[in-house]
Parts: structure tokens; sequence; C-alpha cells
């Protein structure tokens, strides 16, 4: 049996190799990482928190939940909000926009209608995690926002 002997040219090219490696790796994460980065919740997060609990409060007096849905046998997209009580609620105002939690290049914007309760729309939606990110506002005009996980078989 013919063994090679380890010389210091050897260790010198197995390090350099396992360094270039890790480097090249973080390197490529780095680069993916900000090129899906979908952007900047807000424009000043000092402000945004300031004003933070004032909204919270009075969306939560509105007393709404929200439930997403999708249908997708039929391809439908289904919202339903409903008060403490149970009944269903209309919306004065609403923008609804559905994507992935890491990217804005899924983004949809369904035009939803309202009918018995529910609004819907027709979207087509791929299998996993997508976000729903709601705003709308209540009759007297206060905001209500809200995410919201949807997941979809596939």
């Amino acid at each position: 049996m013919s063994a090679k002997e380890l010389t210091g040219r050897k260790v010198l090219i197995i390090t350099v190799s396992a360094f270039a490696v890790v480097i090249g790796v973080n390197l490529l994460m780095a680069f993916q990482a900000l090129h899906t980065f979908p952007g900047l919740e807000v424009d000043n997060s000092y402000v945004a928190s300031q004003e933070f609990d004032a909204m919270r409060d009075a969306q939560e007096a509105l007393g709404w939940t929200v439930a997403a849905d999708y249908d997708t046998e039929a391809g439908l997209f289904v919202l339903r909000f409903v008060d403490e009580n149970g009944r269903p609620v209309k919306v004065s105002e609403m923008a609804v926009t559905i994507g992935r939690a890491t990217s804005r290049r899924d983004d949809r914007t369904p035009d939803l209608l309202y009918y018995n309760g529910e609004f819907t729309a027709p979207v087509d939606l791929g299998p996993g995690y997508w976000t729903v990110r709601l705003e709308a506002r209540a009759e007297d005009g206060t905001r209500f926002r809200q995410r919201l996980e949807l997941f979809v078989r596939g």
C-alpha cells in the first residue's frame, strides 16, 4: 500500500479550498437574501411605534375577526369578516394583497366581490404558504389592518 505524503502545500490547498467554499456559500446566501427582500414595512419606525397603541386599541374596539380561505378546486379566494356577535361585517373600503412572505414577485391584488357575508375573488394560487395583507376601513372611518397566513394544499 502506497501512502502519499501530506506536505505543507497540500494542507494549504485543503485549507484555502475549505475557506473558499464557506465564503462562496455565504456570499451566495447574502445575495439571495438581498435580492428577495421585499422592502421596508414603514417609512419611519419611530413614528409608527408612537401611533401603534392607539391604532391597535381602535381596531380591537371594532371586535372584528377575519378569516381567509382558498378553494383549490374552484380557484376561489374567500375572506370573511365577522363582528363580536358572529354577524357578517361589510367594510366601506378594502385593499388586499396576497403574496409570499419572502418576495413580492408573486403578489396579487384580487378584485373582491361581496356576497352573502363573504368577499370572494378568483385567484390562481400555487401550493404552499401565502401571506394575506389586509387593509380595510370601518363605516366610522376606523382603519383595520391585519396579516393572515394562508396554506394552499397541492
